[in-house]
C-alpha cells in the first residue's frame, strides 16, 4: 500500500530566544515540502509516529487534486524524481531526437504530415521507452503518497 500523507504546523520561533519544532518521524518517513504554514509528510505504510512534543500535532490529509500538484512542484524528491526522468530519457535520446519526433508527431495530428513506416516505427519505440519512463516517475510518486 502506498505512503500516506500528513501535515503538521511546524513552530518556528525567531530571535535570540527562538526556537525550532518539527515532527519526530518514524524511519522511512519523509518530509516532502511545507505549504502556506503547513508541513506535508510522506508517511510509509503501517509506520509508527514517536511520540511528539504536545504543540506538535500529524493529521491525515485528503488530498485532492490541486494539493497533490501543489505538493508535486514544491516537494525536492518530486523534483529529484522529474529530474531523473529527464536523465533516463536523455541517457537514450537528445533533445533533438525528442524535438524530431515532435515534430512528426505534430505534423502528423494536424493532417500536415504523413510519417514513414520507419518513422512511425521509431516514433512508437520513443513513444514506447517514454511511456516507461513516465511510469517509472508515477510509481516513484505514489510511493510517497502521491
Amino acid at each position: 500500500m502506498p505512503a500516506q500523507i500528513y501535515s503538521y504546523t511546524p513552530i518556528i520561533e525567531s530571535g535570540p530566544n527562538g526556537r525550532s519544532l518539527r515532527a519526530q518521524l518514524p524511519e522511512g518517513a519523509l518530509e516532502l515540502c511545507t505549504l502556506d504554514g503547513l508541513a506535508y509528510v510522506s508517511m510509509p505504510d503501517g509506520a509508527v509516529l514517536p511520540a511528539q512534543h504536545p504543540e506538535i500535532t500529524l493529521t491525515p490529509v485528503a488530498l485532492d487534486a490541486g494539493l497533490r500538484e501543489r505538493i508535486k512542484v514544491e516537494s525536492r524528491a518530486c523534483r529529484l524524481i522529474a529530474q531523473r526522468m529527464v536523465e533516463q530519457i536523455r541517457a537514450a535520446y537528445t533533445l533533438d531526437d525528442e524535438m524530431y519526433f515532435a515534430r512528426i508527431g505534430v505534423g502528423a495530428a494536424n493532417g500536415l504530415y504523413a510519417p514513414t513506416s520507419d518513422e512511425t516505427q521509431e516514433m512508437a519505440v520513443f513513444g514506447e521507452f517514454v511511456e516507461s519512463v513516465r511510469q517509472w516517475g508515477r510509481d516513484e510518486r505514489a510511493k510517497l503518497g502521491l
